[in-house]
Formats: structure tokens, C-alpha cells, sequence
């Protein structure tokens, strides 16, 4: 409507006064409700097609859309690992958190059994450790023992050997041979006790160490484990609708616990949806407009940051199905992010609040440049000028916002 009245004024108002003033013509007289067509056919027609081209130039360089949102990222509460039924509950239906706070607990008597399990191991790892560094102790007390040993066969050995050297016959041979196989026996002796020593000192210095590293991994995994069941706030923000009561079952894949609103969520960027045909006017730096039904009346100068390069509705998962592209039978639109020109904008405007966001074409720079042709000026000029009419229809539809909401809707 405003459009068809801003047109008629270089159209039918102009032709109406020619008629009137200039031919002398008046209503109810030359000027009659039949004769209307035909006394101002071309100023009527003039002022349709003017409309329809204003409406079209204004909505597609300065595009406008009422798919406006401060979404806002949820996080589910849930344990992560295990599941089991909840023992305490730290937290109200609705309350400010900091990370780290405990916000539930599961029943860990499971996980606390496992942790004193791998305890009680470790400790036994350390008492084989005592006991056989005092093997070690014994075997090189047995070392000793039976080189004391071979040293006095060997001695015997000696002595009759020189004996049997300076007088031969004096010494029967069959006691040399038996002390010969007594010095190999107490040889062998030694060999054996330097054996156990060996294994001993491995068992010590690599065995024992190496089960002990498993127990204490095993003790870590546990009280992982004991940890999960307690499950705390991974960033600040507001638990909301925290309806998690003392004997529920939490399950991580079916049942979490609630959610959590981190601090700022929905506070700082505004998502909007415009059609595809704006797909070539969208550019991040375009200013925009923005108001919200929970801040009435309210403008909030706005900017676009980023413009997704993606339309969301033709994204398919792989499956075993072949694509029908007659499916999609909705159009998507283009995703863009606009934050706020200036500090605190969206200040008082709910997270998750619709909005009616108006986006304007600027061709300043072009227009400045001394190559651009003074037509083409001329025609960014009006370009940039229509943005004022969207820019008051953006308000007359914030004024008009709270009386649409609260009397028209019927609710």
C-alpha cells in the first residue's frame, strides 16, 4: 500500500491535476466513477507497473525476512561411560552453575569395589617386591656358600694332586677322579645359586615393576570409572527444567539427565533465513535491521558477519536409497549471521526469540568511484534511496508488532 501510493503521486495524482487544472475537468461531471479508466487509463497503468517495480527492486536489494532467531546451543547432562541409577542430586529445577560444580551422582559401589580391588593389588605387588629383594639377599648368601664350597674341593683337589706329582702311587687314582667330579659338582653348585640370584634380581628390577604399572593402570581406569558416576557442569551456564530425581536411571544413549545453557548462549548473534533469489545481494558487511517480539518497539542496528554458503535444504545423508529430487519440494533459504553494530544490542532480547530482520544494499563505494557512468550512478542512487521505505516499513511493522501478537492473533 505504501508503495501504491508513494507511485501514484508521479503518476495518477499528476495526470488527475492535468485533467483538472489544464483541461478543466471535474468529478461528478466530465470526471465520473465509469469514466475514471479511461479519463486516467495511462496514469493507473503507470502506477501499477511502477508499483510492482518498486516492490520487486525494494525486496530484492533490500531483502527483508521474518525467519529470525537468537538460537542458542544447548549441552545434555549426561554420564559419560556408564549408566546406572542416581544416588544424590545436587542441583534445582532450574540454577546457575559453574564448571566443575557436581551436579549429580550415580551409585559408584561398583566402581568403588573395582578401585579397592586394584588397591589391594598394588599392595600385593609390593609385598612380592619385599619378599624377593630378600630372595636376592638368600641367593647370593647360597652364592657364597657354594664357592666356599668349590674352593675347598678344589684345595683337596690340589694337595693330592701334587701329591700324586712327587710321589705317584702314593694317592689312589680313583680318589683324584672322585674329587674331580666333586669340584664339577660344586661347580655346578655355583651355577645354579648365581641362576636363582639371577632370576631374583629380574623379578625385582622387571617383573614386580612391570605388575605393578598394570595394577596402577588398573587402579587409574577405576577410579575413572568412580569419577563418571559423578557428572559436573563442563562449562558455566543454567541448568533448565532439571527435572533428575534420586532413584532415576540415567542412561547415556536413551535417557539424559537434562540440559545446560552455557553463559551468553543466544546473546550475541541473531541466524536469519532469506530466500534463495537474495543468494547474490547476501554479503557479509551489509547493515541491517532487526526488531524482536521479546523487545516491542525496539530497532537494533545489526550487521551480517557471515553467509552460509550452503542451503541446509539439500543436504542428504548416504543410505540405501537413491535420491528423489522432487522430495524436496519446500526451497530452503540462505543462512546468514548478524551480530549487533553496537555494544549491548541485542541486550533484552530473549535467546530463542523471533525476530523480523531487514537487510539494505549499499552502493556507496561504486557510486563514488569516478570510472562508474553517470546512468549507472543515477540507478544506484534510486537503489540505495528505496532502502528508506523498507526501512519504514520495518517500523510500522515493530509498532504494529505487539498489537498483531496480543489482539489479532485470537489468542
Amino acid at each position: 500500500m505504501l508503495e501504491l501510493m508513494i507511485c501514484s503521486l508521479v503518476t495518477i495524482l499528476p495526470d488527475y491535476l492535468y485533467r483538472r487544472y489544464v483541461q478543466g475537468k471535474r468529478f461528478g461531471k466530465e470526471i465520473t466513477f465509469f469514466s475514471v479508466w479511461y479519463e486516467l487509463r495511462w496514469g493507473i497503468t503507470g502506477c501499477l507497473m511502477l508499483t510492482v517495480s518498486l516492490i520487486t527492486m525494494i525486496f530484492y536489494f533490500h531483502p527483508s525476512t521474518s525467519s529470525a532467531t537468537l538460537y542458542f546451543r544447548t549441552v545434555p547432562v549426561m554420564p559419560v561411560g556408564v549408566a546406572g541409577r542416581v544416588a544424590e542430586v545436587n542441583v534445582g529445577f532450574t540454577q546457575a552453575v559453574k564448571k566443575g560444580d557436581v551436579l549429580f551422582k550415580l551409585d559408584g559401589a561398583k566402581q568403588q569395589a573395582a578401585v579397592e580391588t586394584a588397591k589391594r593389588k598394588i599392595a600385593e605387588v609390593d609385598a612380592s617386591t619385599v619378599s624377593a629383594k630378600a630372595d636376592v639377599v638368600k641367593a647370593e648368601a647360597q652364592i657364597g656358600e657354594a664357592k666356599a664350597n668349590l674352593q675347598q674341593a678344589k684345595d683337596e683337589l690340589d694337595v693330592k694332586s701334587e701329591l700324586q706329582r712327587r710321589n705317584p702311587g702314593i694317592v689312589p687314582q680313583r680318589d683324584i677322579d672322585k674329587l674331580q667330579v666333586l669340584v664339577d659338582q660344586r661347580q655346578s653348585g655355583v651355577d645354579a645359586a648365581n641362576a636363582v640370584k639371577e632370576s631374583a634380581v629380574l623379578r625385582v628390577s622387571t617383573l614386580l615393576p612391570a605388575e605393578k604399572a598394570s595394577a596402577e593402570a588398573a587402579l587409574a581406569e577405576a577410579e575413572v570409572l568412580l569419577d563418571q558416576t559423578i557428572i559436573r557442569a563442563g562449562v558455566d551456564g543454567r541448568v533448565e527444567q532439571f527435572l533428575l530425581r534420586t532413584g532415576d536411571v540415567v542412561n547415556q544413549l536413551l535417557r539424559p539427565a537434562g540440559v545446560l545453557i552455557p553463559d551468553g548462549a543466544g546473546r550475541n548473534i541473531l541466524q536469519a533465513g532469506f530466500g534463495q533469489i537474495e543468494a547474490q545481494v547476501m554479503k557479509p558487511g551489509m547493515v541491517a535491521e532487526a526488531t524482536c517480539i521479546s523487545k516491542p518497539w525496539v530497532i537494533i542496528p545489526m550487521v551480517i558477519t557471515t553467509v552460509q554458503d550452503y542451503i541446509a535444504a539439500g543436504q542428504f545423508q548416504g543410505g540405501q536409497q537413491l535420491l528423489e529430487a522432487q522430495n524436496a519440494v519446500k526451497p530452503g533459504t540462505i543462512l546468514v549471521f548478524l551480530e549487533p553494530l553496537y555494544k549491548g544490542g541485542l541486550e533484552g532480547v530473549t535467546p530463542g526469540s523471533s525476530c523480523i530482520v531487514n537487510a539494505y544494499t549499499s552502493n556507496h563505494e561504486e557510486i563514488s568511484a569516478k570510472d562508474t557512468p553517470s546512468g549507472r550512478k543515477f540507478a544506484l542512487h534510486v537503489v540505495d534511496a528505496t532502502g528508506l521505505v523498507h526501512a519504514l516499513l520495518l517500523r510500522i511493522q515493530a509498532l504494529l508488532l505487539p498489537i498483531q501478537t496480543l489482539v489479532l492473533s485470537g489468542h
